[in-house]
């Protein structure tokens, strides 16, 4: 799927509704750690991840927008140093000029007013005024694969973020994915309006029928239950 495909197909759909699909397919649920936030309210960001790993030095950030595509999520790793701010207002600027969806930082950015006047999406672990006082080896994966937290990201990922944080799916699987979170993004869309006239979330999943049929059965599950009367938001 294409950059403007992506953009398109997931422009309406939030992390909560992606999370679920992804769980109702058996696709993995891999999302950034929970420390991990926008720089304000309101982002949405979706696209290729494009990988790059930080070593102390600017220019290669450069590099890997150069490689880049128009659409990408340009995915920094600096291994969750809390010592050092590795993105600022001019790479940001750079990635903003050549059109990338936005940032997603495993570390600290800085320039935080600055950043906020530019408003490309930009998730980090938060802001430090220190940059880096370092210079380290390149590895020769610096450009191939970026760890965030605990996932190892590479261009047949994409990075979808909003207020709730941040998923990463197999491109392979956007398609699919995106069609189960719309179906559940309509039925608690559905199941929203009719308590918001008076039909409680208790009536709508006929709970007093689950509770029976628990007692019956006690290997029955809430999630079966919704299931058969077509109720499911979860899986």
């Amino acid at each position: 799927m294409d950059s403007v495909k992506l953009q398109r197909t997931y422009l309406d759909l939030t992390t909560p509704h992606v999370a679920d699909a992804c769980l109702r397919l058996g696709v993995p649920v891999r999302f950034a750690p929970a420390t991990m936030r926008a720089l304000w309210s309101g982002s949405h960001l979706v696209g290729r991840v494009r990988p790059v790993r930080h070593y102390g030095s600017v220019d290669v950030f450069l590099e890997a927008i150069d490689g880049a595509s128009r659409g990408d999520v340009l995915v920094v790793d600096n291994g969750g140093r809390s010592d050092e701010a590795c993105i600022g207002d001019l790479v940001t600027l750079e990635v903003a000029g050549a059109g990338l969806s936005g940032i997603v930082i495993w570390g600290f950015h800085r320039d935080s007013r600055e950043l906020a006047v530019i408003r490309l999406p930009v998730f980090s672990l938060g802001a430090l005024p220190a940059g880096p006082q370092r210079l380290d080896a390149r590895e020769p994966g610096a450009f191939k694969s970026a760890r965030c937290g605990e996932h190892l990201l590479t261009s047949d990922d994409f990075a979808l973020g909003d207020d709730d944080g941040i998923l990463f799916i197999p491109i392979e699987k956007a398609a699919e994915v995106a069609e189960a979170a719309a179906s559940i993004r309509e039925t608690e869309r559905l199941q929203a309006a009719r308590m918001q006239m008076g039909t409680s979330f208790r009536q709508q999943a006929r709970f007093p029928e689950f509770l029976a049929s628990r007692q019956a059965d006690p290997t029955q599950t809430f999630r079966q239950h919704l299931r058969s009367i077509g109720g499911a938001i979860e899986v």
